[in-house]
């Protein structure tokens, strides 16, 4: 249940430091659960070294050797070598950080933009618009997730590599073209389906709120709807919708790693952790050269393992609230 506040003092150094203390006394609880404070350094560290892998990593994703390729760990290259001698460890913080941009990609377009901005509007109006946006919304959560995904995702490639291709012929046009056209088609097959439980958590909330006295009082005021759902509604539910949104990283995350294990994802040699897992799948594969599996495997468990984890901790701090 969240907390409203007059609109009058919805800005003020009161209203201010309501929402300090809320957050407060989240952090407060939530810090009390171990299994969450050890998911949150998991996931800290992961997403941290794939931040960081431009300085970290003892190589580029790139740099290949074939005379060493196939090699178990070893002082050289701690975590190995996959087929064509590309340090293991290295493409695995590479992998980190592509996970992080297609999450982050997905969650500001799909879920803040999308999903919030419907989610607002279809529960302060109402009526044929509350209908027609939660109708599309069926529509999507009733198509099949993966299957859809890698219908979208497949059919948008085509468009992104000629626009890339384009690109990369303007002048410094080279280097992050491929990487905007290798994310790009994914995050935006993504953010068509990862909006729709977003708007209806929004659209639930408001639709307590609209009928409280501090919006009948900005509607009789004379407050437009923009200013209404800005000003007025959207500091209310903010703090709630912001760590519901934390808990659907994961499920972005592995989405992103299963596309691309179908080789609909992230293309190379753009590192992606589906890729290394497809490389190393095959059983006399993993026979031979196990930590083709094991090492982007374990990234991935630890990462979505810990996501899990913190997703039930937050759910339960809200629910204490």
């Amino acid at each position: 249940m969240t907390t409203v506040a007059p609109a009058s003092d919805l800005h003020s150094p009161a209203a201010a430091a309501a929402s300090r203390g809320a957050v407060a006394l989240f952090w407060e609880r939530l810090r009390k659960k171990k299994l969450a404070m050890m998911s949150l350094v998991v996931i800290v560290l992961i997403y941290g070294g794939g931040i960081l892998a431009p300085v970290i990593a003892p190589y580029s994703y790139t740099q290949q050797n074939i005379d060493q390729a196939l090699q178990g760990p070893s002082r050289a290259h701690p975590l190995g070598t996959d087929r064509l001698g590309r340090d293991m460890l290295s493409r695995s913080l590479y992998s980190a950080r592509t996970t992080l941009v297609v999450s982050v990609a997905v969650l500001v377009s799909g879920s803040l933009l999308i999903g919030n901005g419907l989610g607002l509007i279809a529960g302060y109006r109402g009526g044929w618009v509350d209908n027609m946006i939660m109708r599309v919304g069926e529509i999507f959560s009733s198509l099949p997730g993966l299957p859809m995904l890698i219908l979208v995702n497949a059919a948008l490639s085509p468009r992104v590599d000629e626009f890339a291709k384009w690109a990369a012929r303007l002048p410094g046009g080279g280097g992050v073209v491929h990487d905007f056209a290798s994310y790009s088609s994914i995050f935006a097959a993504l953010s068509l389906f990862f909006w729709v439980g977003t708007a209806r958590y929004v659209r639930s909330l408001v639709l307590q709120l609209r009928e409280r006295d501090f919006i009948l009082a900005a509607q009789a005021l004379g407050a437009s709807t923009p200013r209404i759902l800005v000003r007025h509604l959207l500091p209310n539910i903010a703090f709630i919708v912001v760590l519901q949104l934390s808990a659907t990283l994961g499920s972005v995350a592995g989405t992103e790693v299963a596309l691309t294990w179908f080789g609909v994802g992230v293309q190379p040699p753009t590192p992606s952790f589906g890729a290394m897992i497809y490389d190393g799948s095959g059983t006399r594969t993993f026979q031979a050269y196990p930590h083709l599996l094991l090492v982007p495997g374990l990234f991935v468990s630890s990462l979505l393992f810990a996501f899990a984890l913190l997703g039930d901790a937050v759910n339960d701090v809200i629910r204490d609230r």
